[in-house]
């Protein structure tokens, strides 16, 4: 199972290998998972080097398998030592325990660990709550990490829809850290990391939810904080990549442009999540009004969106119909589609010039949405 070089036999004999954390959760859950952590019990740092691994970790010991190049983590423990998620002193010995180790871990279901025999080792109960879906601390130490307030949030996003809900007490130790104003000390980078995943999540709309429950959105997403969280199903059924701006944008719209600005200044949202926000906000109307009947207003979506360039906005807009609005679907990509045969070219034959070309081309893409529309 440890997957180790030859050498690790001879170097490592007295070290102890585990599969961890989301890895066996997932497996439990029968649910697929992307990456293996793996944890490497009374090894020292010269140890690993001396069996091919290459360090990579600065703050603690993470080393790089020879092979597979997966992680390999030394056990530790953790210390708070001050105020945000970095303050934390780490300890790395061989006398450290497995136990130890998981104990230092967010909620019980991530504190599990599986031998090279396949045994469990479940010293925190996280099974029982697999079991119960229930999403609960580790220890009292989860209060020293304001991170874990936004990690809670995204494993509700996550784990939602087979039936998890975040236990009592656990909810108290969020409301705790936000009371004393530990959230502030997350940088706006790891903030928009968390809520970026929690969007590629089933249930985003959770996210946000639970953030609300414990006072945790008066900070960093103040703006939301009197938002209502309702998605449509059909946006959480696409494809992971796009899913995250789909539901962003949707639960934006109800904003100011000025308010969508200053959130996603705060967060550091990337560019295109914020014109894709915008761009919601602004034609939310055309969105949901049939039969459209302002030209203008159409053509100002059109350029808005991107439709007559690459890597424009306009395919994702078309993604927030329906899908028992295939019809309608199709006319917009059809007007889109002639929108973009109305070039320069015509008019520069024509003998017009500067501005004039402009004019012109607005002009006739106006004149035929009018007609469309009609």
């Amino acid at each position: 199972m440890s997957q180790l070089c030859s050498s690790d036999d001879n170097v490592l004999k007295s070290a102890d290998i585990y599969l961890v954390g989301g890895p066996v959760r997932d497996e439990l859950l029968s649910l697929s998972a992307h990456d293996r952590d793996w944890l490497v019990v009374g090894a020292t740092p010269d140890e690993m080097k001396a069996a091919g691994f290459v360090q990579v970790g600065k703050d603690f010991p993470v080393f790089l398998h020879p092979k597979t190049k997966e992680e390999y983590a030394l056990a530790r423990t953790e210390k708070k030592s001050g105020k945000g998620y970095q303050g934390f002193v780490c300890h790395t010995s061989p006398d450290v325990t497995l136990e130890e180790d998981l104990m230092r871990r967010d909620f019980t279901i991530n504190a599990m660990a599986k031998d090279d025999m396949g045994k469990i080792h479940d010293p925190y109960n996280g099974l029982d709550d697999l079991e119960n879906r229930i999403l609960r601390h580790v220890s009292p130490a989860f209060a020293e990490d304001p991170l874990r307030v936004l990690r809670g949030a995204r494993f509700l996003s996550r784990f939602y829809r087979l039936g998890f809900s975040v236990a009592e007490e656990t909810e108290e130790l969020m409301r705790s850290l936000v009371e004393a104003e530990e959230l502030q000390q997350l940088s706006a980078e790891r903030v928009w990391s968390e809520t970026e995943r929690a969007l590629q999540e089933k249930n985003p709309e959770q996210y946000f939810a639970l953030l609300k429950k414990v006072g945790a959105l008066d900070f960093w997403f103040a703006e939301l904080a009197g938002q209502a969280f309702e998605l449509p199903e059909f946006l959480t059924e696409a494809d992971t990549d796009i899913r995250a701006l789909l539901c962003w944008g949707w639960l934006l719209h109800g904003l100011t442009s000025e308010a969508i600005d200053v959130l996603c200044a705060r967060i550091k949202a990337p560019k295109r999540y914020q014109d894709f926000a915008l761009l919601v906000q602004r034609f939310w109307p055309l969105l949901n009004a049939e039969p459209v009947t302002d030209s203008e207003q159409v053509l100002a979506l059109l350029e808005k969106a991107g439709a007559f360039k690459q890597g424009g906005l306009f395919d994702l807009w078309l993604m927030l119909w329906h899908p028992d609005c295939q019809a309608l679907k199709n006319w917009w990509q059809a007007l889109a589609e002639e929108m973009a045969q109305v070039t320069a070219k015509s008019f520069v034959e024509q003998g017009l010039k500067g501005p004039a070309i402009g004019a012109a081309i607005k002009a006739r893409r106006l004149e035929l949405i009018t007609a469309a529309l009609s």
